[in-house]
């Protein structure tokens, strides 16, 4: 019988920095994330936090979780408590030792996030999300002098989009929804003024301006003009150029070289120096990063080194990616379905890479866990729908159909993937070594497929989704290795959102269903959520003043009665984002209605699980749910 804790023995290796010949990194090695620092070439990691300090998912957070500023000797890092975010930027010593606040108690009523730093010039930029209204403020902080310089403030992010290498100037961006941006530039000389696009006040009834999508803002010609991602050009993105004085006249940038295939998009663009670059795409769910020559009289970007996306770093995620500049080279973190966080070291070459790490599960074998195979299906208006199904390794033995488990990702506006380093693939990994089939869809609203596909979503959650989700259990039915009529579905966040409103509304589909902090009453999650996110999911959900009968409709809570199969919720105490009163509501609801229903809270938790005596216990309690209510 294998044990979770098996998987779970290959420790988590993330957001690695390289500081001359010693690599920083964060990893769970004490059973909860924290931050270590090794040789480069791999010795024995030495923790640089005292135990009881645990830092947060980097993916969650954000912006960067810490930062090394070598010529100061200090480590920045963005620190809440127990999965709370409310982010507070402190420091320590390079060395180690109990973090201190950088700025003493300014930001105590903020949520700050760490968007980009200089360690040559001791510089870092926040984006500080008020807690007491619904403004955000940008900030250029300097750790040498300890001093703030605000940029700009807004009630739609003012995120830094990009700034020049002088620091003299700054991109920041104002976002609406997922791809409607405006561009505001913050110089030296001026206050910041309207770059690009319409801003929302500014835009009459019903106008819809065309969707930028714009971002990774990087100076260039003599900081004259900006090189971008946009979607203007490419529903999938591309890359974009325009002259700040005529931003207006916004040029397509050719990209030229690419080894990859298959349907994806590009996700990032950094400036190394000089015109070389570092350009990312998401191939249907598998990272491939290249570096790259910027041609200013051609428009174009020819990809040259892969420094990700063949060989052993092929076939999954790049979890982070930091550049050593004086060194030019990178530091990265690497997983896939099946094999666990690796850091690596690669020359900007793409060649000799350094491998310090070798994690790997306890008394698993590889050649037993599930690669998963392409489930992509045609919806049921002929959209087509990208999946992957895990199967038990024929050598578990498992005999006739296996039960379902239908695993639904966040977001919606997220992506599942072969990345050992979230929370999902240990858990589908320990479901298929017991007998299960587990079945994983982007359906429409997720990203990796073109912006298009990603915003079908807006305002329509629990409609067109939810009717994905229907057809494929229809498809899943014709499979002749799968048993339907023992299915459950299981989801976090948004998905366990979509879990309750499947649970609920297609109760013949499901034995067991399995909530994981998921909105089970939208006009109370819009109410509970922070005060800087309400804007947007006005616009993305639904506004609770004008579109309360809409959000009354697609709420779990308005179809809850028809819920017929067993139900496990599992919460976080102290998740800012689906606060635990409203998975208590429901459990109550359920309880007072003579339903089966089980509450697991975990009092240490935000919106992840990530302690790990939380993660055993987490994992063990759906896994042994669904073999209780599935009988694989």
């Amino acid at each position: 019988m294998f044990q979770i804790e098996s998987l779970l023995s290959a420790r988590l290796f993330l957001a690695p920095q390289l500081v001359g010949d010693r690599l920083y990194f964060v990893s769970n090695l004490s059973g909860r994330l924290s931050l270590y620092v090794m040789d480069r070439g791999g010795s024995v990691p030495e923790p640089l936090l005292p135990p009881q300090v645990a830092l947060q998912n980097p993916d969650l957070v954000g912006g960067k979780l810490y930062y090394v500023f070598p010529a100061l000797g200090k480590v920045l890092l963005m620190l809440d408590r127990d999965g709370d975010e409310n982010y507070q930027p402190m420091t320590i010593s390079i060395e180690g030792g109990f973090p201190t606040p950088a700025f003493g108690d300014r930001f105590a009523h903020y949520r700050v996030h760490c968007v980009a730093c200089d360690p040559h010039r001791n510089l870092a930029y926040f984006s500080a999300e008020s807690r007491q209204e619904g403004i955000s403020e940008a900030f250029q902080a300097d750790l040498s002098a300890g001093t703030l310089l605000h940029l700009r403030s807004s009630a739609w992010g003012s995120w830094l989009s990009g700034v020049n290498e002088r620091h003299t100037m700054a991109v920041l961006s104002d976002g609406y929804t997922s791809g409607d941006t405006v561009l505001y530039l913050w110089t030296t000389l001026e206050t910041p003024r309207l770059l690009f696009g319409i801003p929302l006040e500014d835009r009459v009834a019903d106008q819809a301006p065309p969707i930028n999508g714009i971002s990774a803002c990087c100076f260039v010609d003599q900081d004259q003009a900006l090189l971008c991602i946009t979607c203007l050009y490419e529903d999938q993105f591309g890359l974009g150029y325009f002259r700040l004085a005529a931003p207006s006249e916004l040029r397509e940038v050719t990209i030229v070289g690419a080894r990859h295939s298959g349907v994806g998009e590009l996700i990032s663009l950094e400036r190394l120096h000089d015109q070389r670059y570092l350009v990312g795409y998401n191939v249907d769910g598998c990272s491939w990063l290249y570096t790259a020559a910027f041609d200013l009289g051609a428009l174009c970007m020819r990809l040259e080194a892969v420094i990700c996306g063949e060989g052993d770093l092929s076939a999954g995620v790049l979890e982070s990616v930091c550049y050593d500049k004086d060194h030019r080279r990178f530091a990265l973190s690497f997983s896939t379905a099946t094999a666990p966080t690796q850091l690596y070291v690669v020359p900007d070459t793409g060649d000799a890479r350094e491998q310090p790490t070798r994690e790997r599960l306890i008394g698993i074998p590889q050649r037993l866990l599930s690669p998963g195979e392409d489930a992509a299906f045609t919806s049921w208006d002929e959209q087509r729908t990208s999946a992957r199904l895990y199967l038990p390794a024929e050598e578990l033995g498992f005999a006739g159909k296996r039960p379902l488990v239908y695993y639904i990702h966040g977001g919606p506006q997220s992506q599942e993937r072969p990345d050992f380093a979230w929370f999902s693939m240990p858990l589908i990994q320990f479901l298929t070594l017991q007998g299960f089939a587990v079945f994983v869809p982007n359906v429409r609203g997720s990203t990796g497929y073109g912006l298009s596909y990603t915003k079908q979503v807006d305002r329509d959650w629990g409609g067109k989704d939810r009717l994905d989700h229907v057809h494929a259990m229809g498809i899943l039915a014709e499979d002749p290795r799968i048993d339907t009529t023992r299915a459950a579905v299981v989801g976090r966040s948004y998905g366990g959102y979509m879990t309750l409103t499947l649970a609920a509304r297609h109760p013949e589909l499901w034995s067991a269903a399995v909530d994981l902090f998921g909105p089970y009453d939208l006009l109370k999650f819009l109410d509970y959520i922070p005060e800087t996110w309400k804007p947007y999911f006005a616009i993305a959900v639904g506004d609770p003043a004008q579109d309360a009968e809409l959000l009354r409709e697609r709420s779990p809570s308005s179809h809850i009665d028809g819920l017929a199969c067993p139900l496990l919720v599992i919460q976080g105490q102290n998740d800012p984002r689906v606060v635990e009163r409203d998975s208590r509501t429901l459990v109550e609801k359920l309880r007072a209605s003579g339903k089966s229903v089980e509450y697991l809270v975990f009092e240490n938790e935000g919106h992840d699980i990530l302690k790990f005596e939380n993660r055993v216990r987490c994992y063990n309690a759906i896994t042994e749910f669904f073999i209780t209510h599935l009988r694989p």
